[in-house]
């Protein structure tokens, strides 16, 4: 049934799911390029600006344009093997380090306990975000032990993004995490976290993106229990964690980061391929990612995006001025074992 209030569930989007293997392959051939797509999603189709509720296979592309302006080569038809088509502007999608804004003061200084939404970084980039503090899964399913016997996580760990803790596949474990990171005046001696593990990153060059695939941009670091907070600045504690599978297109959620402070906006995509720039001439091709509206800026990366009643719902690790990418959380969850709410909501 159509809804026209923007709002479409996962298993409503069951006729879009059959066709977009085949549908990534034609869109996203590297081979036999269309001009401005940079990625593929699943969502609402959406006509004179009024959502339709019709399930649609959305084209990602950086910049919208008219018809007259394209080839007939490039222009999307409005139907895929049976199933509707509509074209999404998300602009470029970034992910390095170096683009970073200045931000404001508020979340860019040296701060113990530390909360999600704070500066941090690994000392060879610039500054990235705290998501939250998190704790091991064990083998079997099994939480980390207490310490001592009094309920404290034996290893207590900063959730971020590889970008921002591992600089890229570029550091070694153990390296230092400084809180502010170095962008914003942190050295050495602020130092609060030691780099555990993170989920490499596979670029192009030197891997084709068709043979990429890259789930997360997440990583973890091990600090002291007494210097990590598990709230959220602004937001308070987390109540839970949703899975992906639960997380609808027109969902609204929110942020709190190191440039933008606290900003809110609406899924916009979900189950989404993206190819995400890193700088340097380096692409990485994610897939089964979120898009939302613009909820980030630069210096961002690394923020827990939650519901508007505090679900966990993603990391957000690249954006544009049209738009942010975030991971779900479910999968940065089970590829670095670690939790990040008792709850599953």
């Amino acid at each position: 049934m159509a809804n026209p209030l923007g709002m479409i569930s996962t298993e409503e989007l069951g006729i879009v799911q059959n066709v977009f293997p085949t549908a990534v392959d034609v869109f996203m051939n590297r081979e036999k390029p269309i001009a401005n797509v940079v990625g593929l999603g699943m969502g609402i189709k959406w006509t004179k600006g009024m959502a339709t509720g019709i399930p649609a296979l959305l084209v990602l592309v950086t910049q919208k344009l008219e018809k007259k302006q394209l080839y007939d080569t490039d222009i999307i038809s409005p139907e895929f093997k049976g199933v509707e088509t509509d074209v999404l502007q998300i602009g470029i999608p970034y992910a390095g380090c170096d683009q970073l804004d200045a931000g404001t003061e508020t979340l860019k200084g040296r701060v113990r306990p530390a909360k999600g939404g704070y500066s941090v970084g690994h000392y060879k980039i610039t500054a990235g975000t705290i998501g939250t503090c998190v704790y091991d899964i064990l083998p079997g399913g099994s939480v980390s032990p207490p310490l001592h016997g009094i309920g404290i996580p034996s290893k207590y760990y900063i959730l971020s993004n590889n970008h921002v803790l591992a600089n890229c596949n570029n550091a070694q474990i153990g390296d230092p995490i400084l809180q502010p990171g170095p962008y914003d005046g942190g050295t050495l001696t602020d130092k609060i976290a030691s780099l555990s593990r993170f989920v490499p990153i596979t670029f192009e060059p030197p891997t084709p993106r068709a043979q990429h695939n890259n789930l997360v941009d997440a990583a973890v670091a091990e600090g002291e229990f007494a210097d990590l907070d598990r709230e959220l600045y602004w937001n308070g504690s987390i109540r839970g964690w949703k899975l992906k599978s639960k997380v609808s297109v027109g969902s609204a959620v929110k942020k709190v980061g190191r440039t933008s402070n606290l900003s809110s906006g609406k899924v916009t995509a979900i189950r989404a391929t993206v190819d995400v720039s890193y700088g340097g001439g380096l692409v990485a091709r994610f897939k089964d990612q979120f898009v939302t509206t613009n909820i980030s800026e630069g210096g961002d990366s690394g923020s827990l995006v939650t519901t508007l009643d505090n679900i966990a719902v993603g990391l957000l690790f690249a954006g544009s001025t049209s738009a942010t990418i975030v991971n779900p959380i479910e999968s940065v969850r089970s590829l670095l074992r670690v939790e990040v709410a008792e709850q599953i909501l």
